[in-house]
């Protein structure tokens, strides 16, 4: 049976959230695997060896315990996921002043794909579940031709927010004004103007979904697959 570990880092749940979200269809994973590791659902203190590791969260790279956590996890994983956009492009904690002490901190924070070498990223603040259930199950049957968007994901990193689409797509006079990447911007970052998007860089939270979902950009093949 095929073993699989939840680790959370620098993360609000959200992602395993969402996960839970499944309802009957987390049974059915859940009968397909081994869960050997998650903190909140499983009773294990160490991450132990594995075959998938999702991981939810960015990295703090003020706290040696994040950074070794990450470190771990790529030793004892075959396969690494970044779950959410924290883990995959940074997300909000791009934004992040500090922790709750009672004094000014500013800590900084990455993705995880900027930390390690990830396999496969999940996009999203937080992923649907939908999505999160389709890829451990492609996982599971080895459907390599529907893991390759997510593998094309974890390879961009932090290049993946409204300022991305403006760059890549209308810069370049390639916009159709279809608006999906407005639709998709799950914090109504993105605003239709003239037929071309308008970004509010004030709301943008960097998860990565415009550019995901904008079929002009890199990942035609990945839209269909998150939904």
């Amino acid at each position: 049976m095929v073993k699989v570990a939840h680790v959370q880092l620098c993360s609000c749940c959200g992602c395993l959230v969402s996960l839970a979200d499944t309802y009957e269809k987390l049974l059915d994973v859940l009968n397909s695997i081994e869960l050997v590791y998650c903190q909140t659902l499983a009773d294990a203190r160490e991450i132990p060896e594995c075959d998938i590791a999702l991981v939810e969260g960015s990295v703090c790279l003020d706290d040696h315990h994040s950074l070794e956590v990450a470190e771990e996890v790529r030793k004892k994983a075959k396969i690494v996921v970044a779950l959410g956009a924290c883990a995959a492009t940074g997300g909000v904690t791009r934004y992040c002043k500090g922790n709750q002490m009672s004094k000014p901190v500013h800590s900084s924070f990455s993705p995880l794909t900027e930390v390690i070498k990830v396999d496969l990223a999940i996009p999203g603040c937080p992923p649907s579940p939908e999505a999160i259930v389709s890829v451990i199950t492609a996982a599971l049957n080895g459907d390599m031709e529907y893991l390759q968007p997510f593998a094309e994901f974890a390879e961009l990193g932090s290049e993946a927010c409204g300022c991305d689409v403006i760059s890549k797509v209308v810069n370049k006079s390639l916009c159709m004004g279809c608006g999906t990447c407005a639709s998709a911007c799950p914090t109504r970052a993105i605003e239709m103007l003239d037929g071309r998007p308008n970004i509010l860089k004030e709301l943008c939270i960097k998860c990565g979904a415009c550019s995901v979902q904008c079929p002009r950009i890199r990942f035609p093949g990945l839209i269909e697959k998150i939904e």
